[in-house]
């Protein structure tokens, strides 16, 4: 199974295994023991790594040999002796119980080397106070736990891949679990694609630096922290140049930012974390053996936070704290201003923040009002960006982005909308990779304006406004209301005006407009070609734009091939999504009219699944490309759900795409089966069609009169209990029955000598058709929807000119027109209806009021 795949496997039982735990309490369990089978993995393959074997690891790893302890609590910060060992739980079957979770975390928190502890001291007590919850009894909590231990064994905790396998589960969960618990969810989950951006607009302000801090004070899952070290990596490759700083107020969620970050792989010298109150207990930096000598207050290079919305807060005695006395205190009922002026206290001089607050504070007045105007006049308000809405888990509350930094070198406000990018997911819009790459090069360029999307706002303006901030008032990204030209509605030609407004592609299509429609020089104008679509696909102008962009893009299949196929093994992954993105808008740079976003879209849909593919072959060798393993599914047996195998799965190849490629026509004659079988259902339908209604409530029919009923129908037969008519059909309909059931069984035993043959294939491919498959799903999905692009943009102008002929076709007096003719033709049809006194009144009074005598 791939990362995904394992996450949800484990999502889907966890989530059945919980029964009436709360989802937002339940992670609590099921995280805590992930990370200590994390630590205790971890452990056991430095023992290996350090010439311990099997035999000396279960024969010495005992607490009671001091110099073993201390030398592995020296070396990896703790120790865990073999009884308290993840794997010897495993081992102990049926003789594991809730009293060796208990020992073992116990002794865990007593054998933290001093070094460590405060990355680990505690970090189990949420775990350790909750094992009581997980049953009512002895008995049930051992179970429970048990359940949980063996769903979680399977996940890889060793090698180049395990942090990122091991950070997607624990993020997975982590989301899920989010998505579960309502508003509950708030309090610790970043949503993953906010999270990004947010770390995205950091590392491209700090990439450069040769070290950085970075700083949390509401870290929750420390998603924001640990994806902004990411963000940097794809810029340099290693992420270990970063210092985490995080404080979280709730302990079990402070716990969950320690185990996400330890998870991670960053060095502990690089985790300093708290568990406190952010706006009560600032954070000056000192070392608790020696207060004064290391007292230092905490500036950083990035601050990023997501801090409960509009939270209470007291503001009292706070008016000489220094976080605060330059721009003023919050209002006691909302803390949002509160939590951004400690955020930007803690900014060195060439910092940048980021925060996601709720959408009022761009306006709400009082002392917020105050607040805002002083940071505008101080010059601390770099960008705003406004959400889409429903974007967060557990609340509807519009929210927004505020970027600001100490110091810059402007004074205006870059102010974007990105309220209407965004893709459906369930009940929740998430943004699209498109749409946040689309924000964080806005910031990065600054242009003075981006159409219905951003624009510059000098503090003139924004003081005219009174230090209002709302996004409206600035950027307008609603569509323009469709219009209809009344003189044109009334005798018909299509409006220059309206032709105006597809200016681009008139300039991208020189010629195109005259050949298309004639009038030119009025203000309206007709259709001069017979078929629009063919006119403009044919056109000179047309297809040399075509021309043009299959010339820029020729030559991508091979830079894709070289980049990603022929150096598998030794391209940097974290990186080459950059590499490509930059490729691709290079491209597209002369091109008009094509949405480089669309074309980067393209890219990361595509870039995610061959990403997960180059972990796993730098990870394991490229002997993993000619690997199958059981595929494992949930299933009821014995009323139970059991994870059973249902046939196999390709470690990377798709059983699907070799199918295509390699066995075309063992698939062909799968298809073909398939293809009669369908063939034989609208037969069957057709046929039951022909029957008549009294026929339809006879014995051979269903209930609800749909379908016939095989077994009645051999019955009727038999006892020719019906006409001749409808024999014929039944006797027709058992025919087609009969080949329907000898071709299911064929079917299925094909379906599983194809299913085997592949498996057999796969596993004894040569590098060169590995090679082959591999351009297959990598490359030629990406080639093949940047190549559409074009067609995709003259399927729509195409669509658009349609759709304004047609607009003004029907002319109101044609309308008119139409109208009375009908009244007319309705009047002659009524003058032939006869009837008694009483009815020839009523018609004749009808024909009146259609006009006629």
């Amino acid at each position: 199974m791939n990362k995904q795949e394992l996450a949800s496997k484990i999502w889907e039982s966890a989530n059945k295994m919980r029964s009436k735990i709360e989802a937002n309490e339940y992670k609590d369990y099921i995280l805590g023991f992930i990370f200590y089978k994390f630590l205790s993995d971890k452990e056991y393959a430095y023992l290996r790594a350090t010439d311990w074997e099997d035999a000396d690891i279960k024969k010495y790893l005992h607490e009671n040999d001091r110099e073993s302890v201390e030398s592995i609590k020296k070396n990896i910060g703790y120790f865990i002796s073999y009884e308290n060992l993840f794997s010897t739980w495993l081992a102990m079957g049926s003789d594991f119980n809730v009293g060796n979770v208990r020992d073992a975390l116990s002794a865990f928190n007593r054998l933290i080397n001093d070094s460590h502890k405060k990355v680990f001291e505690k970090i189990f007590d949420t775990l350790q106070t909750g094992l009581s919850k997980l049953g009512d009894s002895s008995g049930a909590q051992t179970k429970a736990i048990s359940d949980l231990i063996h769903l979680i064994k399977d996940i890889p905790m060793d090698g180049r891949q395990d942090y990122d396998v091991l950070g997607f589960i624990y993020e997975y969960l982590i989301s899920n679990f989010a998505a579960n618990a309502g508003k509950k969810a708030g309090e610790f989950y970043t949503p993953h694609e906010v999270s990004l951006l947010m770390s995205e607009i950091v590392a491209n302000h700090l990439h450069q630096q040769e070290t950085i801090e970075i700083y949390d004070p509401t870290s929750g899952s420390g998603s924001l922290l640990i994806n902004i070290g990411k963000s940097i990596a794809k810029y340099t490759g290693q992420g270990d140049r970063i210092k985490y700083y995080a404080q979280e107020l709730k302990e079990n969620t402070f716990n969950l930012t320690r185990m996400n970050l330890v998870m991670r792989g960053i060095l502990p010298d690089n985790i300093l974390v708290r568990c406190g109150d952010t706006l009560e207990d600032d954070w000056p930096y000192f070392d608790d053996a020696d207060p004064a000598g290391t007292y230092r207050p905490l500036y950083v290079d990035a601050v990023v936070s997501n801090p409960p919305y509009s939270q209470n807060w007291s503001p009292a005695d706070k008016e000489s704290d220094p976080r605060y006395k330059a721009y003023g205190l919050a209002p006691k009922g909302k803390a949002d201003y509160a939590f951004l002026l400690h955020d930007l206290y803690h900014l060195k001089p060439t910092g940048i923040m980021t925060i996601v607050l709720p959408h009022g504070v761009l306006f709400r007045g009082g002392e917020e009002g105050a607040i805002r105007k002083n940071l505008i006049e101080q010059n601390k308000i770099d960008a705003i960006i406004g959400l889409p809405a429903n974007i967060f888990f557990g609340t509807g509350i519009p929210t927004i982005i505020m970027v600001l930094k100490q110091k810059r070198s402007s004074t205006d406000v870059l102010i974007i909308d990105a309220s209407k990018g965004y893709e459906k997911v369930g009940k929740t819009n998430r943004l699209r990779a498109c749409d946040s790459k689309k924000i964080v090069d806005v910031i990065s360029a600054r242009p003075q304006s981006v159409e219905r999307f951003a624009r510059r706002v000098g503090r003139d303006e924004i003081r005219n406004n009174d230090y209002n901030l709302n996004i409206p008032r600035y950027v307008d990204s609603s569509e323009k209301p469709e219009s209809w030209d009344i003189y044109a509605s009334m005798f018909g030609g299509i409006p220059a005006s309206e032709l105006a407004e597809l200016a681009p592609y008139w300039e991208a299509f020189p010629g195109l407009q005259k050949a298309v429609f004639k009038g030119g020089s009025g203000k309206y104008l007709s259709v001069k070609c017979a078929d629009i679509a063919k006119t403009v696909a044919e056109h000179e102008s047309v297809l040399s734009f075509a021309a043009e962009f299959k010339k820029a893009f020729k030559g991508f299949d091979g830079y894709l091939k070289k980049s990603l196929v022929d150096n598998m093994e030794g391209v940097i992954i974290s990186k080459q999504e950059n590499v490509l993105s930059d490729y691709i808008f290079k491209k597209l740079a002369g091109i008009p009219l094509i949405d480089p976003y669309e074309a980067y879209q393209l890219l990361a849909s595509e870039w995610i699944k061959a990403a997960i593919d180059l972990e796993i072959i730098q990870s394991e060798g490229f002997e993993a490309t000619t690997k199958v393993e059981p595929n494992m599914v949930l299933k009821k047996k014995d009323n139970k759900e059991q994870e059973l195998q249902d046939g196999w799965a390709g470690r990377i190849l798709p059983f699907a795409l070799v199918q295509e490629e390699l066995l075309d026509k063992d698939l062909h004659k799968l298809r073909s089966m398939q293809d009669r079988l369908a063939e034989i259902a609208v037969q069957k339908e057709d046929l039951f069609d022909e029957m008549s209604e009294e026929a339809k409530e006879e014995a051979f029919v269903n209930e609800d009169k749909t379908a016939f009923v095989d077994a009645e129908i051999k019955k009727a037969l038999k006892d020719k209990a019906a006409d001749a008519e409808v024999l014929a059909i039944l006797k027709r309909c058992d025919a087609l029955s009969l080949e329907e059931k000898d071709l299911n069984k064929q079917l299925k035993k094909e379906e599983t000598d194809l299913h085997l043959k592949t498996k057999l294939t796969i596993e004894g491919l040569s590098r060169e058709q590995v090679l082959a498959l591999l351009h297959k799903k990598w490359i030629s999905p990406l080639v093949d929807g940047i190549h559409g692009l074009p067609n995709s943009l003259l399927s729509a102008f195409t669509a658009k000119l349609s759709a304004l002929a047609a607009k003004y076709q029907s002319t109101f007096s044609h309308v008119e027109e139409e109208i009375r003719e009908t009244e007319i033709s309705l009047c002659a049809m009524l003058g032939d209806l006869g009837g008694n006194d009483f009815d020839m009144q009523g018609i004749a009074e009808f024909k009146k009021l259609l006009g006629g005598e």
